[in-house]
């Protein structure tokens, strides 16, 4: 394999003297403790999704100050940062900039003690519990290398900040406010995320599928309430929401091909509020992962067949139905990784890192919805890559079992900053000047 990518990037001009000096590498260096200084800042300063107000102004005012052109307010508050710097291909590199709604229990000294109102309508901690405040300090190392190395590139580097990103919107809205037709409409399309799976400053990256898609079910189960002393006089929702629970661990287990990765959670299960009522209705919160659209329709069609007949079993009449909601507006389809980009940026960076921290992973079935910037025009070559945080110390006391570690989302999540933000500017840097390169 990596014979294969070190050919790939000599036939490509990416390869440099393994002798010479790296002025990138350096570069980096010395930026560090600015780009440090700002995440710092954004992790202690986090905001909801589609709310990024005083984040997404912060850093369109520094690309401001390195030259690029930059318009506010697209899809919402997402950001746009131009540099036209001669002919060639048009570059979009992303970064997402909101947190979530979680308290944080990192113990940092700069650990976010700001609150606000969540979506549910109850007032919560925020944190930058998903590392967007790594992917926006890279971001900002990344706009100004390009901008220091503008005499080793040509072409049109788009830079963009786009919000909503936890909960699938932001993609959609920015495309939906002219991404592609406002502005420059990429050919290649870049970014990487930070891993709780990987240890600080390694690279990881999946050719063809590497993310999910992500569908968010509701099933409201009807039944006839009464007292818990006389149930034979009522239809237990309680019980049919069983039943459907069970039936359904059938779709992934004995329905689809155990080639094709697919999951079915049921994460939220609630219903009555008394030891002896037999309540009138269940909800069921689903999750439900897949990568290809047969994949997908399975699972979903699936979910629909069999609330109706479990329901249809428990002798529920036609006008007390479960009722199935697929959350279309919440969806997040599946991220692709074109061959293309990815064998070109994983040759470079093999040889950049070495192979002992550039390595092929397997696909997750996490979502990302920067699969809408490649889904909206096929013929754009697309890469995400994972960029590792977990903390050297912990990754050596835990043998590097992601089970004994923080996960993404977690309170506890505290990536390795300075190895994470270091490596991710000095890759993404590499990846746009090899899309970028001069000829």
């Amino acid at each position: 394999m990596k014979s294969l990518l070190l050919a790939a990037a000599a036939s490509l001009g990416l390869i440099a003297s393994p002798a010479a000096a790296d002025p990138l590498r350096d570069a980096v260096a010395k930026d560090m403790p600015s780009l440090l200084s700002l995440y710092r800042d954004l992790h202690a300063n986090p905001e909801l999704s589609m709310e990024e107000v005083k984040t997404s102004a912060k850093l369109a005012a520094e690309a401001k100050r390195l030259g690029f052109v930059v318009t506010t307010g697209v899809g919402k508050t997402g950001v746009v940062a131009v540099m036209k710097n001669g002919p060639g291909p048009v570059l979009m590199v992303r970064a997402d900039m909101d947190g979530l709604p979680v308290i944080e229990q990192t113990g940092l000294a700069f650990a976010s003690k700001i609150k606000g109102v969540s979506r549910a309508g109850g007032e919560t901690g925020i944190m930058h519990a998903c590392g967007h405040d790594t992917h926006m300090a890279a971001w900002v190392g990344t706009a100004r290398r390009m901008v220091a190395m503008k005499d080793q590139w040509s072409g049109t580097l788009v830079m963009i900040l786009q919000p909503g990103e936890e909960t699938g919107e932001g993609a959609k809205a920015m495309l939906e406010d002219g991404l592609y037709t406002r502005f420059a409409k990429p050919t290649h399309v870049i970014a990487f995320h930070d891993s709780a799976g990987l240890p600080a400053g390694t690279i990881g990256y999946s050719n063809g599928y590497a993310l999910a898609n992500v569908d968010s079910v509701d099933i409201a189960v009807k039944g006839v309430g009464g007292h818990g002393a006389y149930p034979h006089t009522t239809k237990d929702p309680i019980v049919l929401g069983a039943r459907i629970v069970n039936a359904l661990q059938t779709l992934v287990s004995r329905e689809n091909n155990p080639q094709s990765p697919a999951v079915v959670t049921v994460g939220s299960f609630h219903s009555g509020a008394k030891h002896n009522i037999i309540s009138d209705e269940a909800t069921l919160l689903l999750t439900v992962r897949s990568y290809s659209d047969e994949t997908r329709k399975l699972l979903l069609d699936g979910i629909k067949r069999i609330v109706r007949g479990e329901a249809i079993a428990a002798g529920m009449p036609d006008d007390r139905m479960p009722v199935v909601t697929v959350r279309e507006s919440e969806y997040t389809p599946a991220t692709f990784n074109t061959d293309k980009l990815t064998t070109q940026t994983a040759a470079l960076l093999t040889q950049r890192f070495g192979a002992d921290r550039v390595k092929p992973t397997p696909a997750v079935m996490g979502g990302e919805d920067f699969s809408r910037f490649y889904l909206a025009d096929k013929s754009i070559e697309s890469l995400i890559f994972w960029v590792g945080g977990v903390p050297q110390t912990k990754w050596q006391a835990t043998g590097g079992d992601p089970a004994k570690l923080p996960s993404l989302h977690s309170p506890f999540w505290a990536p390795d900053a300075e190895p994470t933000i270091a490596t991710a500017t000095e890759a993404m840097t590499a990846a746009a000047l090899g899309v970028l390169k001069r000829i």
